[in-house]
């Protein structure tokens, strides 16, 4: 009987999703937000969708905030990357192209931004690829960098708008799909990283 009593005084474990929207809705969700989408977009691994996702669930009142500071920090994040391209390809870019076995797809992605310029950064920039292999691909090709930050803002502004909305029309039955199946949640995210892999070396 004690024993009952004691489980069911016990606090129960935060999931997953409500340790991120607790991180989020902190005084320095922002700042992260803003940490892993510059990070992404030159060397990190991990997007920022789901950061921005949690701080829409946490402060509703912030979801366009969240959003412009997610494209902001990832276009300065792609400038970075944009630079390694250009002048340190031999002693970052390239090693971290081979980290990630892309060495064939790289090339290949460097040979179309001769027939579709800054486009090409339009439409990858919308997919799950990594976003800073074509960031530094794009300073390897030495893209004109006006075109380059154009193209960058356009598809960036896009993606994060569209999830930034996504989160905060449906937030709510989001949150709770998430909590209840969050093992299923996470194998997917961890499927849609490898399928942008994919999609970069196969495309």
């Amino acid at each position: 009987m004690a024993s009952s009593i004691e489980q069911a005084a016990a606090p129960k474990k935060k999931s997953l999703i409500d340790r991120a929207v607790a991180m989020a809705s902190g005084p320095h969700g922002l700042w992260l937000l803003a940490l892993v989408a510059f990070t992404e977009a030159s060397f990190f691994p991990i997007p920022p969708d789901p950061i921005l996702a949690a701080l829409v669930l946490a402060r509703r009142d912030r979801v366009w905030l969240g959003a412009f500071v997610c494209t902001v920090a990832s276009v300065l994040g792609g400038l970075f990357g944009y630079a390694i391209g250009f002048g340190l390809y031999e002693t970052i870019g390239k090693p971290l192209v081979e980290f990630y076995h892309l060495e064939p797809a790289f090339e290949n992605f460097q040979a179309r931004f001769a027939e579709w310029g800054g486009w090409i950064i339009v439409a990858k920039g919308l997919t799950p690829i990594p976003f800073k292999l074509v960031t530094i691909a794009s300073g390897v090709a030495e893209l004109n960098l006006a075109t380059f930050v154009i193209s960058c803002i356009v598809t960036r502004g896009a993606r994060f708008l569209l999830v930034a909305w996504l989160f905060h029309a449906f937030g709510p039955q989001a949150k709770a799909i998430i909590a209840k199946h969050r093992g299923k949640v996470l194998l997917g995210g961890i499927l849609l990283v490898v399928a942008g892999f994919a999609a970069f070396i196969y495309a």
